[in-house]
C-alpha cells in the first residue's frame, strides 16, 4: 500500500508539473501573439499606414481571426496586410497622375480594415460558438483573405502594369480605373496574390488540397468583385468597401461550400 501511495503521489506531482509546463507555454505564446499584434499596431500607425481607429479594429480583427485559425490565421492576415501595403505603395505617384487614386494621406481608413478583414473576423467567432459539421473555419478565413489580396494585388499593380483594359461584363475596350474593367496583366498578378495565401495556408495546415481551395476562391472572389464594379458600383448603387467586402463574402461561402461537399 504504501508503495503505491508513493506512485501515486509521484504521478500526480509529474501529472500536476506536466500542466504547469504547458499553461505556462501557452501564457508565453499568447504574450507573444499580443506584443506582436500590438506592435503592429503602433507601427501601423506610427508609419502612417492605417489610420489610429483604423489600427485599433485592424487588431480587434486579428484577434477574431485568431480564434478562428489560430497562428496560421494571423500570419495570413499579416501576409496580407504586408502585401496590400506593398502594392498600395508601389508607384504611388503615377497612378495619382493616372486618377486612379483618391487624393488622400495613404491611410487605410476603419472601414476599409472591415472591407478585407470582416469576413475572416466573422468566421473567426464563429468558430467560438457555431460547429456545423464539416465546416472548415480556417479554410473560410483563408479564402476570405485570399480574394482580398488578389482583388488588391491586381487593382492596384494591373493599373500599373495592364496593356489593354476592358469591361468585364461587355469584354468591349475601356479606360483604366474604372469600375469593372480589367486586364489579362493585372488578372493573373491577382491569382499570384491569391496564391501567396494560398501558400502561407498550405505551410500552417500542411494540406494541398485545402491550398488549392484557397486560390480558387481567391481568384473567384476577385472576378466576382470586377463584376460587381461593373454592374453595381458603376451605377452608384454600391460603394467599393461595400463591393470588397461582398468579394470576400462570396470566397468564404464558396470555400464553405466546398467543405461541405466532403
Amino acid at each position: 500500500m504504501a508503495k503505491l501511495k508513493v506512485i501515486g503521489i509521484k504521478s500526480g506531482c509529474a501529472n500536476w508539473l506536466s500542466l504547469y509546463f504547458v499553461k505556462k507555454t501557452m501564457l508565453l505564446q499568447y504574450s507573444a501573439l499580443l506584443i506582436f499584434l500590438i506592435s503592429g499596431t503602433v507601427l501601423s500607425i506610427y508609419f502612417k499606414k492605417l489610420t489610429p481607429i483604423a489600427a485599433i479594429t485592424g487588431l480587434v480583427c486579428a484577434l477574431a481571426v485568431f480564434a478562428g485559425a489560430s497562428y496560421t490565421g494571423v500570419a495570413i492576415m499579416t501576409a496580407f496586410f504586408v502585401t496590400a501595403t506593398i502594392v498600395t505603395s508601389w508607384k504611388r505617384n503615377l497612378k495619382q497622375q493616372l486618377y486612379t487614386e483618391a487624393a488622400d494621406d495613404g491611410r487605410r481608413k476603419s472601414s476599409q480594415v472591415i472591407a478585407n478583414a470582416g469576413v475572416a473576423a466573422i468566421a473567426g467567432l464563429l468558430n467560438i460558438f457555431f460547429y456545423p459539421e464539416g465546416i472548415i473555419w480556417p479554410l473560410i478565413i483563408a479564402a476570405a483573405f485570399s480574394a482580398a489580396c488578389g482583388d488588391t494585388v491586381s487593382s492596384e499593380l494591373g493599373t500599373v502594369y495592364g496593356k489593354k483594359f476592358f469591361n468585364i461584363l461587355t469584354f468591349k475596350p475601356d479606360k483604366r480605373g474604372l469600375d469593372g474593367v480589367v486586364s489579362l496583366e493585372g488578372t493573373l498578378l491577382g491569382a499570384i496574390g491569391s496564391l501567396l495565401i494560398a501558400g502561407v495556408y498550405f505551410i500552417g495546415y500542411q494540406s494541398l488540397q485545402g491550398a488549392v481551395v484557397v486560390a480558387i476562391c481567391g481568384v473567384f472572389g476577385n472576378l466576382f468583385d470586377s463584376f460587381l464594379g461593373a454592374l453595381l458600383e458603376r451605377k452608384g448603387l454600391l460603394k467599393n468597401d461595400a463591393v470588397n467586402f461582398l468579394n470576400t463574402l462570396a470566397a468564404a461561402l464558396l470555400a464553405a461550400f466546398i467543405s461541405l461537399q466532403k
